[in-house]
């Protein structure tokens, strides 16, 4: 039960997510209101629609959080190639289920905010690049596109305008490195799906097929829509400063009522939502850490007390529950946000086993371009998995730090900082379940000759 003095939700994506009565065809969309914003986005010149977005202040919702409407400024609108916009529909951070929601559940709401986002940027091909593993939402986003054309909402001579925009559904191969926008974009033009390097590679002016492309989240496309149904300047007053809007958060670990929950940025704090909006721990148990944003980053002990200053120059001395949920809270105790992906993890979890299962992850997904990253998440696991065998040794603490530092920096993408960071946290955090492993364990040599 959420408490009276509790922030409450402010559903605007997920509006209708959970009404039995609202279904995800087109029909269902046009009674309530859609594809109004749509229309109304074709009587304005595409430059207004992008000076909207960059008045609301809306940041990217899948992990980085840089300003949406500033990365379609820096578009190369000079050059006379074609413009491409993708959604990036991937969401394989570990700890985030927030974008298969809105497939699922209110298709037509995405495809509505791509075909606003690609007539303002000046797009004529859009993409939808959906992992492998989203089987039901691949086809659910196949037939509203097709309800969408049936229509004329998407495709030739939206609206009757002289502007066409196809929108293609393309599905990955079950990658989580294609979540970071240049292996996608590798991946869609039918290669490996190896990270470009950043410059001079920037998708906004070297993107598909070298042409000049938008990268944008499920959830940050949906935005759009919303920006321009409110408008920038009264879209900016949700939330707070620098993080506008509301934000979906999706709950999971060692609490009663785990889910997806839609809050304005900065409404409430860590504590409010474990245990006002969750509803608490489990019975008889006590917190002892949170991943605040997926799986990459940092964890954080339920026990410390973070002090500093705030970009706006206030001081703060917060414990864990009193931090705020935005993108500037997590960032400011040494963690982030990420992809809003909340963990919690109770007395009961093993950190070790926490750490073996994060780094086996890693390991299968690195992309093996980088060699630090290919080598490096390939020892984390094999490490953490021997030290649960019962095989661990003293020095093992330190040599997972040190591989980890040796990866840190060192790639072409972020891939390498979301396998390091939480074996550099856990480290950090929990040296003494690390050593105790040794203590406790048998200690046996680890390389056996057979």
């Amino acid at each position: 039960m959420i408490k009276k003095n509790t922030p409450q939700e402010r559903r605007i994506i997920l509006k209708h997510a959970d009404d039995p009565k609202y279904s995800n065809k087109i029909g269902c969309y046009l009674k309530n209101n859609g594809y109004s914003m749509l229309k109304k986005a074709f009587k304005m010149k595409p430059e207004e629609i992008g000076e909207e977005v960059l008045k609301s202040g809306v940041r990217g919702r899948g992990g980085a959080g840089f300003p949406a409407g500033m990365k379609w400024k820096f578009l190369d609108r000079k050059s006379g190639k074609p413009i491409y916009l993708i959604c990036n529909a991937d969401e394989s951070e570990p700890g985030t289920f927030k974008d298969r929601q809105i497939m699922h559940k209110d298709p037509h709401q995405l495809i509505e905010g791509m075909m606003i986002a690609a007539y303002a940027i000046g797009a004529k091909q859009a993409f939808i690049y959906i992992r492998a593993e989203f089987f039901k939402g691949a086809h659910i986003l196949e037939e509203a596109i097709a309800e969408a054309k049936e229509k004329n909402f998407c495709g030739d001579k939206i609206l009757g305008s002289s502007y066409s925009c196809d929108l293609v559904v393309h599905r990955g191969a079950g990658a989580y490195i294609c979540g970071e926008e240049t292996g996608l974009i590798e991946s869609l033009e039918g290669k490996r799906p190896n990270p470009r390097i950043k410059p001079p590679y920037f998708p906004a002016v070297l993107g598909l097929y070298q042409c000049p492309t938008i990268v944008n989240n499920v959830e940050t496309l949906c935005n759009v829509k919303h920006v321009l149904e409110i408008g920038g300047e009264e879209f900016a007053k949700i939330g707070k400063p620098n993080n506008t809007g509301t934000r979906i958060w999706c709950v999971s670990g060692q609490v009663q009522k785990p889910g997806y929950y839609e809050f304005e940025c900065g409404a409430l704090t860590l504590g409010e939502m474990i245990y006002d909006v969750c509803g608490g721990l489990l019975p008889g148990r006590t917190l002892k850490a949170v991943i605040p944003g997926g799986s990459s980053s940092k964890i954080l002990r339920a026990d410390e007390r973070f002090s500093g200053k705030l970009k706006d120059g206030s001081d703060f001395d917060w414990g864990i529950e009193d931090i705020p949920l935005d993108f500037d809270g997590p960032a400011s105790v040494g963690s982030m946000s990420g992809s809003g992906g909340i963990i919690i993890m109770d007395d009961t979890v093993d950190m070790v086993e926490a750490m073996a299962n994060i780094n086996a992850f890693y390991a299968h997904e690195s992309c093996g371009q980088c060699t630090p990253c290919r080598e490096g998440s390939l020892w984390m696991k094999k490490i953490t998995k021997r030290m649960c065998e019962g095989d661990a040794r003293h020095e093992d603490a330190d040599l997972l730090l040190s591989v980890a530092n040796q990866i840190e920096g060192r790639t072409i993408c972020a891939f390498g900082e979301a396998a390091a960071w939480p074996t550099q946290s856990f480290i950090a955090k929990f040296r003494n379940e690390f050593e105790e492993k040794a203590k406790n364990g048998k200690n046996k040599p680890s390389l056996q000759l057979i």
